[in-house]
């Protein structure tokens, strides 16, 4: 069996929760939030840092601990059991697999700037999009993760770009500020609102944990990374929103689409636009591959533990990746760019990862019991994540919560009836690069329909194959 290759380094990890993070929330969500509370969304950016932040230090944490693939299922089922394992798990791979159409979706609305299309082009562009990626990270980790460290850097540059010409207008013209009053002229009452839209944004570090058999020396590197790459996400973040609301008022803000392309144009006039909108291209192609990168891993490390589909499992031979489960989910989120809008695939998936990020969180306080190691604020992180992650909860939308309790609770069945009660133990050994484990534990476990066919035949009175 092919085992994943450890070759990820603290350079490559941190870009890839530096891509995760920064990509198109923020050529979005000012206009979101500038009809919502105006310029205190800044503040609130800040906020929804700090709260990430928080967040993210847990996931280091956590995989300072368990330093193995899977990210949120790894760390669950370590405190407890495959089952709540299994549910943290199925909630966020529901949410990082919304969220990658969502990157397909504003990839192809900022290409209309430069050309426009009509909808059989768009469904085009988004497919080749998608698929594109996907075959990047079919031809493995290395090239995946170096086409990430690229696109990177060329997405950081408009903003860098942006912030810079922000400084020097202001510095030409002090009536900059004015435009931050009043300060929130709608009031305050959809602040849960507008911060579970500016969190969205921050989304992603949780990515950085999730390749952690492909990492070199994980348990060091994946904390210094995520934190890393925290602090530059939020730096830009903060700097980029200070700029936007300064240069343009709030009104003008909320009636568009393509907040920074306004800005850009703002100050340079066409040169300005089109810089931000080749930045928004560049950006959302980053946090897609950077999302589609992690997202096959989860899978792959539930698919090993028994409880997603054994194809899911399946590595390539030549490029040792999850080819699998790269092209599945790589269907689904073409599927969902067809049917879905950007809003609702946005809360929703917001949802299901404040659900993920709390089970993350009750399960540190187990994690860390009996341990020596002094990780600073330990005692008192879980705390505010689990504070954090029921603020997330209620602040989303009544119809939210009630679709995304059903499709958790879809889960339970799926854990029950289709997943075989032994893992894969031999891939599971290779995964984890243990010893060689002998192939007579794969040979008894059973195949993921297996029950499924069992329960066919009780109301058919057919004879189920001998082989299943």
């Amino acid at each position: 069996m092919v085992a994943l290759k450890r070759e990820l380094s603290l350079f490559d990890l941190t870009n890839i929760v530096v891509g995760a993070v920064i990509g198109s929330d923020i050529y979005v969500a000012s206009a979101l939030t500038a009809s919502l509370v105006g310029p205190f969304s800044v503040v609130l950016w800040v906020v929804a840092g700090v709260m990430a932040m928080v967040l993210a230090l847990i996931f280091a944490y956590s995989a300072y601990y368990v330093p193995k693939v899977g990210g949120p299922f790894a760390y669950v089922s370590e405190a407890f059991n495959d089952f709540y394992g299994f549910l943290a798990g199925w909630s966020m791979w529901i949410a990082e697999v919304i969220s990658l159409p969502v990157f397909a979706i504003t990839f192809t609305n900022y290409l209309q700037y430069f050309v426009m299309l009509n909808v059989p082009e768009q469904l085009g562009v988004r497919a080749a999009f998608l698929f594109g990626l996907t075959a990047v990270n079919v031809g493995g980790v290395r090239a995946a993760s170096r086409l990430n460290d690229a696109l990177t850097f060329i997405k950081l540059f408009p903003l860098i770009f942006l912030i810079v010409a922000g400084i020097g207008s202001f510095a030409v013209s002090p009536s900059f500020v004015s435009n931050y009053a009043p300060l929130a002229p709608n009031g305050f009452g959809n602040i849960g609102t507008s911060i579970v839209l500016i969190f969205w944004a921050y989304v992603g570090f949780e990515m950085g944990t999730l390749p952690a058999d492909e990492v070199k020396d994980p348990s060091k590197t994946i904390s210094r990374a995520i934190i890393v790459g925290m602090a530059v996400v939020s730096l830009f973040y903060v700097s980029t929103n200070f700029i936007i609301f300064g240069v343009v008022n709030s009104a003008e803000l909320s009636q568009t689409a393509v907040p920074l392309v306004l800005v850009g144009a703002t100050l340079l006039g066409l040169f300005g636009g089109a810089i931000m909108s080749v930045g928004a291209l560049f950006s959302v192609s980053g946090s897609d591959e950077s999302g589609t990168l992690g997202t096959a891993r989860l899978s792959y490390a539930l698919s090993i533990d028994g409880l997603f589909p054994k194809a899911f499992a399946r590595v390539h031979k030549k490029y040792g990746t999850p080819y699998i489960a790269l092209i599945i989910q790589g269907i689904i989120a073409f599927a969902l760019s067809i049917f879905s809008g950007l809003s609702n695939l946005i809360s929703f998936s917001v949802l299901n990862l404040s659900f993920s990020f709390l089970l993350v969180s009750i399960s540190f306080i187990v994690l860390k019991k009996g341990k020596t190691a002094k990780l600073r604020g330990q005692s008192v992180l879980p705390w505010l994540g689990i504070a954090i992650c029921l603020f997330l909860l209620y602040s989303t939308s009544l119809q939210d919560k009630l679709i995304g309790s059903i499709v958790i609770l879809a889960g339970i069945p799926i854990y029950v009836y289709f997943s075989p009660k032994v893992d894969l133990a031999e891939l599971k050994g290779d995964f984890l690069s243990a010893p060689a484990i002998t192939r007579r534990y794969l040979e008894k476990t059973d195949r993921f329909l297996a029950r499924l066919l069992k329960v066919i035949r009780r109301f058919s009175g057919r004879s189920s194959p001998s082989a299943v």
